[in-house]
Protein backbone atom coordinates (compact mmCIF):
# COMPACT_ATOMS: atom_id res chain seq x y z
CA UNK A 1 0.00 0.00 0.00
CA UNK A 2 1.20 3.46 -0.82
CA UNK A 3 2.15 6.10 1.18
CA UNK A 4 -0.90 8.33 0.13
CA UNK A 5 -3.40 5.08 0.34
CA UNK A 6 -2.01 4.96 3.86
CA UNK A 7 -3.03 8.21 4.59
CA UNK A 8 -6.03 8.07 2.90
CA UNK A 9 -7.10 5.04 4.78
CA UNK A 10 -6.62 6.92 8.19
CA UNK A 11 -7.82 9.80 7.13
CA UNK A 12 -11.10 8.20 6.55
CA UNK A 13 -11.10 5.90 9.81
CA UNK A 14 -10.26 9.09 11.79
CA UNK A 15 -13.40 11.14 10.33
CA UNK A 16 -15.91 8.56 10.32
CA UNK A 17 -14.89 7.89 14.11
CA UNK A 18 -15.22 11.58 14.65
CA UNK A 19 -18.25 12.27 12.73
CA UNK A 20 -20.07 9.13 14.56
CA UNK A 21 -19.26 10.33 17.82
CA UNK A 22 -19.89 14.39 17.58
CA UNK A 23 -21.88 14.66 14.47
CA UNK A 24 -20.03 15.92 11.08
CA UNK A 25 -20.59 19.57 11.97
CA UNK A 26 -18.81 19.82 14.89
CA UNK A 27 -15.77 18.13 13.94
CA UNK A 28 -13.37 20.54 11.41
CA UNK A 29 -10.62 19.61 9.37
CA UNK A 30 -7.82 20.65 11.92
CA UNK A 31 -9.79 18.33 14.52
CA UNK A 32 -9.22 15.31 11.68
CA UNK A 33 -5.67 16.47 10.61
CA UNK A 34 -4.49 16.30 14.58
CA UNK A 35 -6.38 12.85 15.38
CA UNK A 36 -5.33 11.17 12.16
CA UNK A 37 -1.80 12.18 12.30
CA UNK A 38 -1.90 13.01 8.71
CA UNK A 39 -0.57 16.79 7.92
CA UNK A 40 -3.23 19.45 6.92
CA UNK A 41 -1.32 19.45 3.66
CA UNK A 42 -1.64 16.23 2.74
CA UNK A 43 -5.20 16.05 4.26
CA UNK A 44 -6.28 18.57 1.63
CA UNK A 45 -4.54 16.77 -1.33
CA UNK A 46 -6.58 13.59 -0.51
CA UNK A 47 -9.87 16.11 0.03
CA UNK A 48 -10.04 19.22 -1.19
CA UNK A 49 -12.89 20.59 0.73
CA UNK A 50 -15.00 18.98 4.13
CA UNK A 51 -17.76 18.41 2.33
CA UNK A 52 -15.51 15.75 0.11
CA UNK A 53 -14.29 14.27 2.89
CA UNK A 54 -18.03 13.09 4.39
CA UNK A 55 -19.24 12.35 0.79
CA UNK A 56 -15.97 9.93 0.50
CA UNK A 57 -16.71 8.32 4.34
CA UNK A 58 -20.63 8.08 3.97
CA UNK A 59 -19.64 6.36 0.20
CA UNK A 60 -17.37 4.32 2.26
CA UNK A 61 -19.72 3.27 5.02
CA UNK A 62 -22.35 2.76 2.39
CA UNK A 63 -20.16 -0.14 0.75
CA UNK A 64 -19.16 -1.86 4.27
CA UNK A 65 -22.71 -1.65 5.49
CA UNK A 66 -24.11 -3.13 2.09
CA UNK A 67 -21.53 -6.35 2.18
CA UNK A 68 -21.85 -7.11 5.81
CA UNK A 69 -25.63 -7.42 5.40
CA UNK A 70 -25.83 -9.42 2.59
CA UNK A 71 -23.01 -11.25 4.10
CA UNK A 72 -24.69 -12.05 7.41
CA UNK A 73 -28.08 -12.88 5.22
CA UNK A 74 -25.89 -15.22 3.51
CA UNK A 75 -24.28 -16.90 6.14
CA UNK A 76 -27.00 -16.76 9.05
CA UNK A 77 -30.21 -17.18 7.28
CA UNK A 78 -31.80 -19.76 5.17
CA UNK A 79 -34.53 -18.39 2.87
CA UNK A 80 -35.78 -15.02 2.13
CA UNK A 81 -38.16 -15.27 4.86
CA UNK A 82 -35.25 -16.09 7.30
CA UNK A 83 -32.59 -13.79 5.56
CA UNK A 84 -35.55 -10.59 5.84
CA UNK A 85 -35.60 -11.22 9.97
CA UNK A 86 -31.74 -11.60 9.91
CA UNK A 87 -31.73 -7.91 9.12
CA UNK A 88 -32.88 -7.29 12.71
CA UNK A 89 -30.34 -9.76 14.04
CA UNK A 90 -27.78 -7.55 11.88
CA UNK A 91 -28.88 -4.70 13.49
CA UNK A 92 -29.05 -5.49 17.21
CA UNK A 93 -25.52 -6.76 17.30
CA UNK A 94 -24.92 -3.25 15.43
CA UNK A 95 -26.93 -1.27 17.84
CA UNK A 96 -24.99 -2.81 20.47
CA UNK A 97 -21.10 -1.94 19.75
CA UNK A 98 -20.26 0.49 22.66
CA UNK A 99 -19.71 3.23 19.80
CA UNK A 100 -22.84 3.24 17.65
CA UNK A 101 -24.52 6.67 18.05
CA UNK A 102 -27.25 6.25 15.34
CA UNK A 103 -27.38 5.17 11.50
CA UNK A 104 -24.78 7.64 9.71
CA UNK A 105 -27.33 8.21 6.97
CA UNK A 106 -30.15 8.73 9.29
CA UNK A 107 -27.65 11.70 11.26
CA UNK A 108 -25.83 12.91 7.72
CA UNK A 109 -29.49 13.97 6.36
CA UNK A 110 -30.76 15.32 9.44
CA UNK A 111 -26.95 17.52 9.72
CA UNK A 112 -26.84 18.26 5.87
CA UNK A 113 -29.64 17.09 4.06
CA UNK A 114 -30.86 20.22 3.45
CA UNK A 115 -27.57 22.12 2.29
CA UNK A 116 -25.46 19.24 0.77
CA UNK A 117 -27.51 17.30 -2.26
CA UNK A 118 -24.52 15.08 -2.39
CA UNK A 119 -24.82 14.02 1.35
CA UNK A 120 -28.88 13.51 0.54
CA UNK A 121 -28.71 11.62 -2.26
CA UNK A 122 -26.15 9.32 -0.63
CA UNK A 123 -28.21 8.80 2.15
CA UNK A 124 -31.15 8.33 -0.29
CA UNK A 125 -29.51 5.69 -2.04
CA UNK A 126 -28.68 4.20 0.87
CA UNK A 127 -31.77 3.86 1.98
CA UNK A 128 -33.36 2.54 -1.26
CA UNK A 129 -30.77 -0.19 -0.93
CA UNK A 130 -31.86 -1.44 2.67
CA UNK A 131 -35.55 -1.01 0.80
CA UNK A 132 -34.16 -3.43 -2.20
CA UNK A 133 -32.94 -5.75 -0.12
CA UNK A 134 -36.37 -6.65 1.39
CA UNK A 135 -38.01 -6.31 -1.71
CA UNK A 136 -35.54 -9.32 -2.98
CA UNK A 137 -36.78 -11.37 -0.16
CA UNK A 138 -40.42 -10.29 -0.50
CA UNK A 139 -40.89 -11.22 -3.81
CA UNK A 140 -39.18 -14.68 -3.19
CA UNK A 141 -41.69 -14.76 -1.03
CA UNK A 142 -44.57 -13.69 -3.63
CA UNK A 143 -45.22 -11.05 -0.99
CA UNK A 144 -47.15 -7.78 -2.33
CA UNK A 145 -43.93 -5.37 -2.56
CA UNK A 146 -45.42 -3.09 0.11
CA UNK A 147 -43.97 -5.17 2.81
CA UNK A 148 -40.94 -4.43 1.63
CA UNK A 149 -41.54 -0.54 2.50
CA UNK A 150 -42.64 -1.57 5.64
CA UNK A 151 -39.60 -3.58 6.61
CA UNK A 152 -37.48 -0.87 5.65
CA UNK A 153 -39.56 1.42 7.87
CA UNK A 154 -39.22 -0.88 11.14
CA UNK A 155 -35.44 -1.32 10.07
CA UNK A 156 -35.08 2.60 9.68
CA UNK A 157 -37.36 3.26 12.71
CA UNK A 158 -35.35 0.92 15.11
CA UNK A 159 -32.41 2.58 13.92
CA UNK A 160 -33.43 6.20 15.16
CA UNK A 161 -34.53 4.68 18.38
CA UNK A 162 -31.89 3.03 19.11
CA UNK A 163 -29.50 5.98 18.48
CA UNK A 164 -31.86 7.83 20.29
CA UNK A 165 -31.87 5.66 23.54
CA UNK A 166 -28.84 3.79 23.73
CA UNK A 167 -30.63 0.50 23.44
CA UNK A 168 -29.97 -2.29 21.63
CA UNK A 169 -33.74 -3.22 22.23
CA UNK A 170 -35.30 -1.67 19.01
CA UNK A 171 -33.79 -3.78 17.08
CA UNK A 172 -35.86 -6.78 18.20
CA UNK A 173 -38.83 -4.91 19.05
CA UNK A 174 -38.66 -4.44 14.96
CA UNK A 175 -37.72 -7.69 14.56
CA UNK A 176 -40.90 -9.20 16.22
CA UNK A 177 -43.43 -6.47 14.01
CA UNK A 178 -41.45 -7.79 11.09
CA UNK A 179 -41.87 -11.24 11.49
CA UNK A 180 -46.05 -10.45 11.96
CA UNK A 181 -46.04 -8.38 8.77
CA UNK A 182 -44.30 -11.73 7.02
CA UNK A 183 -46.28 -14.35 8.65
CA UNK A 184 -49.58 -12.44 7.22
CA UNK A 185 -47.87 -13.19 3.64
CA UNK A 186 -47.60 -16.59 4.07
Amino acid sequence: MSDAETAELKVLDTAQRLFDARGVQAVGMDAIRSASGVSLKRLYQLFPSKDLLVEAVLRRRDEAVRSSLAAHGERTADGPYERALAVFDWLAAWFAEPEFRGCAFINGFGELGGVSPAVAAISRDHKEALRAYFAEQTDALGAPLVLADQLSLLANGAMVVAGITGSAEPAAQAKAAARVLLDTTR
